[in-house]
């Protein structure tokens, strides 16, 4: 189907005029399975794969989980392989790959991204993809981290470490709201990525701030009198602002 145009690019190669950021390494199908596991990939989902290759990852995941998929990649011969190994796969009405820098891509409607690229190049990509990506986003990188942000879970598979990132909301600042029980709650965040410390009061009274998880877009505050119980209050953001406000009762 896609062999017209693997012909039309045969004078084409990947040399000098093509500056590929990372060498083409195939991921093994035993890890691409670790990796939409890890990511608890589904029907609902939008995957990119960034840097995509010969386009397998995307490919698995449409035809494990019916998930739609974008593949990223600068080498027109690899996205002509891509397009023809997806029609084999029967599922090019569920994915698509595009010519184009990592770099400059719009990566915007992803809701889980695909990685396997060297620890600079993910380095390089990570403001792009903390700034970009929604809050609760998904990023799997087979073998290379992403420096001091540290991993929200990670595997091991025959001595290859697969990690996981959830895109955390912003979440710094101050923020108010009223309890349930009719009080003033107020805390001042500080955030480091997923991790978040801060201060806070109930009224004008200095409280611990005993706990603080932050999970994509939800952030939930352990907030303790001392001598009590935590109360427990879960705050949904979104565009940087507190969204609605859950507690625990």
């Amino acid at each position: 189907m896609f062999r017209d145009l693997i012909d039309d690019l045969d004078d084409i190669s990947a040399g000098p005029e093509i500056l590929l950021d990372v060498p083409f390494v195939p991921t093994d199908d035993s890890v691409i399975k670790k990796m939409l596991g890890l990511a608890r990939v589904n029907a609902k989902d939008v995957l990119y794969d960034l840097g995509c290759g010969d386009g397998r990852i995307v490919i698995a995941a449409a035809r494990a989980y019916g998930a739609q998929g974008i593949g990223i990649e600068m080498d027109p011969l690899r996205v002509a392989d891509a397009m023809e190994n997806a029609a084999h796969a029967r599922v090019e009405h569920l994915v698509d790959f595009l010519e184009e820098s990592i770099f400059t891509a719009d990566i915007s409607e992803a809701t889980v991204v695909t990685l396997y690229l060297l620890e600079s190049v993910n380095l390089d990509l990570r403001p792009r993809l903390l700034s970009e990506l929604r809050p609760g986003a998904r990023i799997i990188s087979h073998a290379f981290s992403m420096g001091d942000w540290k991993a929200d879970e990670e595997l091991e598979l025959g001595g290859i470490s697969i990690y996981k990132w959830v895109v955390p909301a912003h979440v710094e600042g101050a923020w108010e709201w009223e309890g349930l029980d009719g009080n003033t709650y107020h805390v001042e965040l500080q955030q480091n990525f997923q991790e978040v410390t801060g201060t806070a009061w109930i009224g004008d009274h200095e409280v611990e701030l005993s706990r603080a998880i932050l999970q994509g877009e939800n952030l939930e505050l352990h907030i303790q009198e001392s001598g009590s119980t935590p109360h427990v209050v879960t705050l949904v953001f979104a565009d940087g602002e507190v969204e609605s406000v859950f507690e625990s009762v």
